[in-house]
C-alpha cells in the first residue's frame, strides 16, 4: 500500500535529517569561527600598524580636530562661497547662477578702495604690532633668568578683560576731552584739544595694535627662547659685535616666530569691524564694517558674500605674497 511503501522512505529520512542538520550547523559554526578569527586577525594587523605608524597615529589625534575644522570653518566658507553666485529680492533668495554680486563689488570702486584702505591699516598694525612686540620678547628670553612665565602672565593680564571693554577705554583715553588731551593740557604743551587722536585711521592702529600684542609677544618669545645660545656664544668667538651677532644669527632664526606673529595680527585685523565702528568714524571704516552692513542694515547676503570672499582672496594673495618676501629675505641674511 502506499502509506506501507512510504513507511521505510521517512524513517530513512527521519535518521538522515538530524545527521544533515547537524552536518551543516558545524559548517556553520566552522565558518563563522573563520570569519571571527579572519576580522581579529584584521583588527590586531590595523592596531599593529597604527601603533607602529608615526603617521597613522598623528592622523588618529588629530581627526577630531580636523573633523571640527571641516564642520566649523570649511562648511560655512563652502555656505558663503555658494551665497556669492545667488540673488536676493526682498527676504527671498535667487538660487540660480550669477556673477551680479562680483559684477558690483568691480563696479563701485568704493568697496575695492576701502578693502585697500583695510590691507594698509592692518599692514602699518601688523609692523607697529610686531616691532613693539619684538623686544619685549627678547628681554623675557634672553635677559629674565628667573620667573619667566610670571612675566608671560603680567603681559597677558590687560587681555584678560573684554575686547569691546579695552576698546572703550582707548576711545576714552583719545577722546576731546579724553586722558591724552587732558594730560597734555595739564603740563602746557597745548592750549586746545587735539582733534586727530579721535575717529580716523590713527585711533584704528593704535587700538588695534594694543588690542593684538599679547598675540605676537608669545610667538616671537617661543621662537628666541629655541634658539641654541652657544650659537651666539661662537659667534662672539667669530670676532661678530652684538649687533652682527643679532643680524646673522638671533634674527633669523626668529624669523618663524615674526612670521608667526604677523599672520596672527594681520589676518584677523583685516576683517575687524568693532574697532573702527568705535573708534575709526566715516574716515576710518573698513571692510569689515562694509560686510557687517550687508548682512545687518542692507540686508542684502549675496553681496556681502561676495565681499567677502574677494577679501579673503585678496588677504591670501597678500599672505602668499608675504612668505615669498620673507623667504627671500631669510635666505638673503642667512
Amino acid at each position: 500500500m502506499p502509506g506501507e511503501a512510504s513507511s521505510p522512505g521517512i524513517m530513512l529520512l527521519a535518521y538522515h535529517l538530524p545527521n544533515r542538520l547537524l552536518g551543516l550547523s558545524i559548517q556553520n559554526l566552522s565558518l563563522m569561527s573563520r570569519t571571527a578569527m579572519s576580522l581579529q586577525s584584521f583588527g590586531s594587523t590595523i592596531r599593529r600598524r597604527f601603533l607602529e605608524s608615526e603617521a597613522l597615529r598623528g592622523f588618529g589625534l588629530l581627526s577630531p580636530t580636523l573633523l571640527a575644522m571641516v564642520f566649523g570653518l570649511a562648511m560655512p566658507l563652502l555656505i558663503l562661497f555658494t551665497l556669492s553666485f545667488w540673488l536676493q529680492d526682498y527676504v527671498d533668495f535667487i538660487k540660480t547662477f550669477s556673477w551680479k554680486n562680483y559684477s558690483d563689488f568691480f563696479a563701485k570702486p568704493i568697496y575695492g578702495m576701502i578693502l585697500i584702505k583695510s590691507i594698509k591699516i592692518s599692514g602699518v598694525v601688523t609692523l607697529a604690532t610686531v616691532l613693539l612686540a619684538y623686544p619685549m620678547a627678547y628681554f623675557i628670553a634672553f635677559r629674565v633668568q628667573k620667573n619667566k612665565l610670571v612675566w608671560l602672565i603680567l603681559i597677558t593680564v590687560p587681555f584678560w578683560t573684554s575686547y569691546l571693554l579695552r576698546v572703550f577705554a582707548w576711545k576714552v583715553m583719545l577722546g576731546y576731552n579724553g586722558v591724552v588731551n587732558s594730560g597734555l593740557k595739564s603740563i602746557g604743551l597745548i592750549s586746545e584739544p587735539l582733534e586727530f587722536l579721535l575717529y580716523n585711521p590713527f585711533a584704528v592702529t593704535i587700538t588695534l595694535a594694543h588690542a593684538w600684542a599679547a598675540f605676537a609677544i608669545l610667538p616671537i618669545y617661543v621662537s628666541l627662547e629655541k634658539i641654541d645660545r652657544s650659537l651666539l656664544e661662537a659667534a662672539r668667538d667669530l670676532g661678530e659685535n652684538a649687533f652682527m651677532s643679532f643680524v646673522r644669527v638671533t634674527l633669523p632664526l626668529s624669523m618663524p616666530g615674526v612670521i608667526a606673529a604677523s599672520l596672527l595680527v594681520f589676518i584677523p585685523t583685516v576683517g575687524d569691524y568693532v574697532t573702527p565702528s568705535l573708534v575709526g568714524g566715516p574716515s576710518g571704516i573698513m571692510i569689515g564694517n562694509i560686510i557687517q552692513s550687508m548682512f545687518g542694515k542692507a540686508f542684502n547676503w549675496p553681496l556681502g558674500a561676495a565681499i567677502s570672499v574677494m577679501s579673503m582672496l585678496t588677504v591670501t594673495a597678500m599672505i602668499c605674497l608675504f612668505l615669498w618676501g620673507t623667504h627671500r629675505f631669510r635666505r638673503k641674511i642667512a
